[in-house]
């Protein structure tokens, strides 16, 4: 018998290195940045640009893409597998909104969730590229390495950046930060109701309840937004007072936008005001739509919330929305979704109080970013213990899994019983 070559491995150094500096980076670098990336944060613990090698950079650029096409995927389809469970009209109406001819016609999702997030990446990549090589003198190839990963970073609500500063450069500049606003809104909005859009765009009584309240809503909410961070930061030197009255309104707005689970900063938020910090926090709590990118409760839970205490405060004894009648078990889902998601806020900033030895405001901000996956930070990030690091890990992933799963969960789950208890009133408030 003749002898069996083997051959030798290859050496190590033939493996692109994902870091800059020799020695590759440690385990707990590592892993938070791994985790901000797939479950699309943008909290970072090294600086993205001149930590991460060019390898490194598209490893983070494939696992944005992958957590935030991931995450509309299951969400649709778990849409699909809850729209199975309810009567016929029910069905036909989930089906049009998630784009399904035929509730079992999962590939055709799949690829309408492709088609969107691929066509508005594709289209804030050229816009920002086209900029980059006209105003800033970018070299074609680096023009457009920018601007497919910002791009694919503000779709998927990432708010990574290939800047020290983030996006603080171009706080007065609207071809970069309005094409980056308008991906972040797109991927907030939700594959359903961008798909309702394309189809009846010119058609609003034909929208479902969801799109109609996730387009209320992010309307509202950037308005109160905007207006919010301008009157808290007009004169703040170290924020928007020494711009002009056109980019303090820009980064306003801006600001308002990617508070919303993009994570991206053109103003120093370290500097900004203690109330600026908390109007952040409900921001970035509530969230955008349902089956999208963007984290946080959602508006639609958020917005049934509201509802439901308009109708109890007026004595009304059902919670009618845009003609439409609520079913009970959507007032669950909304209640438990959002006491969970306080609960997980609550324990997250009393443990990280616990370990650390940062503020009450500071440690607030650090957890809802990270539960609501929205990745703007008081610069305390890279500061954490080790254990502080896993625990914002810990919230990422709930954050970013809990609520849909949670919320399809219970809207599966039915158990009838054969009998019911005695009735009885609790004192309320």
């Amino acid at each position: 018998m003749l002898p069996v070559s083997v051959a030798p491995n290859p050496p190590a150094d033939l493996m692109p290195a994902p870091t800059t500096a020799a020695g590759g980076a440690p385990f707990f670098d590592a892993l938070f940045t791994a985790a901000s990336a797939l479950f699309v944060t943008g909290l970072v613990v090294v600086d993205t640009l001149t930590y991460w090698s060019t390898f490194g950079q598209i490893v983070i650029l494939a696992l944005i893409q992958l957590g935030g096409l991931g995450i509309m995927t299951a969400a649709s389809l778990l849409g699909v597998l809850v729209a199975r469970r309810l009567g016929l009209r029910g069905r036909l109406v989930t089906g049009a909104s998630l784009g399904a001819l035929n509730l079992q016609d999962l590939r055709g999702v799949l690829l309408g969730v492709a088609r969107t997030a691929l066509t508005v990446q594709g289209a804030a990549a050229v816009v920002l590229a086209v900029r980059f090589v006209v105003t800033y003198g970018y070299s074609p190839g680096r023009a457009l390495w920018y601007g497919v990963f910002h791009g694919v970073s503000a779709f998927n609500n990432a708010g990574f950046a290939l800047y020290s500063d983030n996006l603080m450069g171009f706080v007065a500049d609207p071809w970069i930060t309005l094409p980056l606003a308008g991906a972040v809104i797109l991927g907030g909005l939700g594959f359903p109701v961008i798909l309702e859009l394309r189809r009846h765009y010119r058609q609003p009584s034909r929208w479902t309840m969801n799109t109609k309240l996730v387009l209320a809503g992010t309307a509202v909410l950037l308005v109160v937004g905007t207006v919010t961070v301008a009157a808290l930061e007009w004169t703040n030197p170290g924020t928007l007072g020494p711009l002009d009255v056109p980019a303090k309104v820009l980064a306003a707005f801006f600001a308002a936008v990617v508070t919303r689970t993009a994570g991206f900063n053109s103003v120093d938020v370290a500097a900004m005001n203690t109330q600026t910090w908390f109007a952040h926090d409900v921001f970035m709590f509530i969230g955008a739509g349902p089956a999208g990118t963007a984290g946080g409760i959602k508006i639609t839970t958020f917005a049934v919330l509201l509802f439901i205490i308009v109708t109890e405060v007026r004595g009304e004894t059902a919670v009618n929305v845009f003609g439409r009648r609520l079913p009970r078990s959507v007032h669950r889902e909304a209640t438990t979704v959002a006491l969970l998601a306080v609960a997980a806020v609550m324990a997250g900033t009393w443990t990280l109080l616990i370990l650390t030895e940062f503020t009450l405001d500071q440690v607030l901000f650090e957890v809802i970013s990270a539960f609501a996956t929205v990745g703007l930070s008081t610069g305390i990030t890279p500061l954490l213990p080790d254990a502080g690091q896993v625990l914002l890990v810990a919230l990422m992933f709930a954050g970013r899994v809990g609520p849909i799963t949670i919320a399809s969960a219970l809207a599966l789950r039915t158990r009838k019983l054969l009998y019911e208890l005695p009735k009885e009133r609790p004192i309320i408030g």
